[in-house]
């Protein structure tokens, strides 16, 4: 599924300049709901692998969802200075950091400290491969359940037969009992409204 979309819409490279302006309002809570339900599941995951708890991770997402509001009202995007994606990395992998240290009673890290890098826990050092394998699954995933949302579940079943399963158009037709054409009709309706949410995520930020 993954490789079929990204086939179909190329990088998947996300944020929009236009949501992260409108996050500079505290008060713009659709803005801070549809920015949490894009990343908090790549924050999460990461968290995980980086060895953490579910219970760290958790708290990894709402301390590094947190550190973003902080900088909102000052933060200034620039693709020429530096990507979102890296950005949002590095405040994710400060915050599990943190979480390791914490477990050994040793403070956190400031991130100002220009040695601080020299002293990070070695299990992090992964991290940065994992967040780019990550970092598409998430979108493609978060586009999916935003399309999941909006959709008559029988024309999703369809589309998950078809696509996930890799079930014959024939076999899914007889399923639901309906013409072979309306099959690929559902697909083909289903990937598109994927395929324009993720754009809809998308900006090469790289």
């Amino acid at each position: 599924m993954v490789k079929m979309m990204a086939k179909m819409t190329g990088e998947l490279i996300p944020t929009r300049t236009t949501l992260l302006q409108r996050l500079k309002n505290w008060q713009d809570q659709p803005s801070w709901q549809d920015f949490f339900d894009t990343y908090w599941k790549l924050i999460y995951d990461i968290a995980i692998k980086g060895g953490l708890t579910e219970i760290e991770a958790e708290d990894v997402v709402q301390e590094t969802m947190i550190t973003v509001a902080r900088h909102m009202p000052n933060f200034k995007y620039d693709r020429n200075v530096g990507s979102f994606k890296a950005w949002l990395f590095n405040l994710t992998r400060w915050r599990i950091i943190d979480q390791l240290r914490r477990r050994r009673g040793l403070p956190a890290l400031d991130p100002s400290d220009n040695n601080a890098e020299a002293r990070l826990d070695p299990s992090s050092e992964s991290l940065n491969a994992l967040w780019d394998a990550e970092w598409e699954k998430s979108l493609l995933d978060a586009a999916i359940t935003k399309v999941k949302r909006r959709l008559d579940p029988k024309k999703f079943q369809i589309f998950d037969f078809c696509v996930n399963k890799e079930w014959p158009a024939g076999k899914v037709a007889q399923i639901f009992r309906i013409p072979i054409g309306q099959v690929y009709l559902a697909k083909h309706r289903v990937s598109e409204m994927i395929a324009e949410e993720i754009k809809r995520l998308e900006m090469k930020a790289d």
